[in-house]
């Protein structure tokens, strides 16, 4: 057995960690000017107000940029790196969309290169960034600890921009955050964060070292999400989820993710869909064909979840889902699109280090029978 673990950043875990914010940033030392990157939720919720107020009393200018919705785009981006000019620290708060564009951003403001200069590996990422503080919001992309970034070029595709440098300084996990996150988001979330964790200890990459993680985050994730939908002021299990968020993070930053994750990518360039949502509805659709497999790492994730056999592993998911109210439904932006648009798209060459990861192999009659379940769930607007 021969592998090698990622570097994690620094956590910080606890309800009303938000608050130290301020104390990692002066820390850094010859910081004198921050940029927050978070949604325009958060920026009214008067969160942004009190970190400015916090970082002003340590000596930190500060500035916001909220400019952004939905997916990271290219324009989102352009515009935050704008924002970030004469800054030394970037500081994403929200959920992977902000995390992402904070982590592009730190490596764009510090080089003058535009994303797309980074786009795909296109060219080595600086090797100064900006300083990063990420605070999740949410409990399923894990982008706090990972070293991916996703964003949308200008022709709708998903572009990558991966390495080191765009990993976090310092983490903050301040279940506190999540409080707020309706039912629908937290279960799509819990479940985006259960597959990270899944996918990535169950495919061909997948190793002891990163086994770790993502087994204790799968069960984490289990004690805590039905919980939080369900009563989503539960703290424990707020504080569960995000724990268990984070080392899903750290799996597919050692190991990636699979079939799953190559179909919600798929969808997501087709029409606008929650990435949790999109990959909930591909896990339950391919868990069956996947778990013939009966791998060693099948069995052990399925032990994870407290079952006996891989076999076992597609009726418990369901049921997780159904106990979580998911609606298998794609949204009706997708009734203009057919299986074999969403099978182009799972052909496609960014999604093609998901479809070769996967622990068995995935043919084009493979992927035309998925696309063809998948959307079946089309409705109508």
């Amino acid at each position: 057995m021969r592998f090698s673990t990622s570097s994690i950043p620094d956590i910080h875990f606890g309800p009303g960690s938000v608050g130290e914010v301020a104390g990692l940033a002066k820390a850094f030392g010859g910081v004198a000017r921050a940029v927050l990157v978070l949604d325009g939720f958060l920026a009214s919720s008067g969160l942004a107000e009190g970190l400015t107020a916090d970082l002003a009393a340590v000596g930190i200018r500060a500035r916001i940029f909220a400019q952004f919705s939905g997916e990271p785009k290219l324009s989102h981006l352009r515009a935050a790196v704008a924002a970030a000019e004469g800054c030394q620290l970037v500081i994403g708060i929200g959920g992977g969309s902000a995390l992402d564009i904070a982590k592009i951003t730190a490596c764009c403001a510090a080089s003058g290169k535009d994303p797309l200069h980074y786009a795909l590996a296109a060219n080595p990422l600086p090797e100064k960034p900006l300083k990063k503080i990420l605070v999740p919001t949410t409990a399923g992309t894990g982008s706090e600890t990972s070293a991916t970034t996703i964003f949308t070029g200008e022709l709708g595709k998903k572009l990558w921009i991966w390495g080191l440098q765009t990993k976090a300084d310092q983490v903050i996990l301040d279940p506190q955050l999540t409080l707020t996150l309706p039912p629908p988001l937290t279960a799509w979330c819990g479940m985006d964060a259960f597959i990270h964790a899944f996918e990535a200890s169950t495919n061909r990459n997948a190793h002891a070292g990163a086994a770790l993680y993502a087994h204790q985050a799968m069960r984490l994730i289990l004690e805590g999400l039905v919980c939080a939908v369900q009563e989503p002021v539960n703290l424990p299990a707020r504080e569960k989820l995000l724990l268990g968020s984070c080392y899903a993070g750290i799996a597919i930053d050692n190991c990636g993710t699979a079939i799953a994750h190559n179909i919600s990518h798929a969808l997501a360039a087709l029409a606008p869909i929650h990435h949790g949502l999109a990959t909930a509805l591909a896990f339950e659709a391919t868990l069956p064909w996947l778990v013939e497999a009966d791998t060693m790492n099948l069995k052990a994730a399925a032990a994870a979840c407290g079952l006996a056999e891989p076999r076992d592993l597609p009726a418990f998911v369901s049921s997780l889902m159904d106990r979580c109210g998911i609606e298998r439904a794609l949204p009706p932006a997708f009734a203009g699109f057919t299986a074999a648009d969403l099978a182009a798209e799972m052909k496609a060459p960014e999604n093609q280090p998901m479809r070769r990861a996967t622990i068995r192999e995935v043919v084009d009659t493979d992927i035309d029978r998925f696309a063809e379940a998948v959307m079946a769930l089309r409705r109508t607007p």
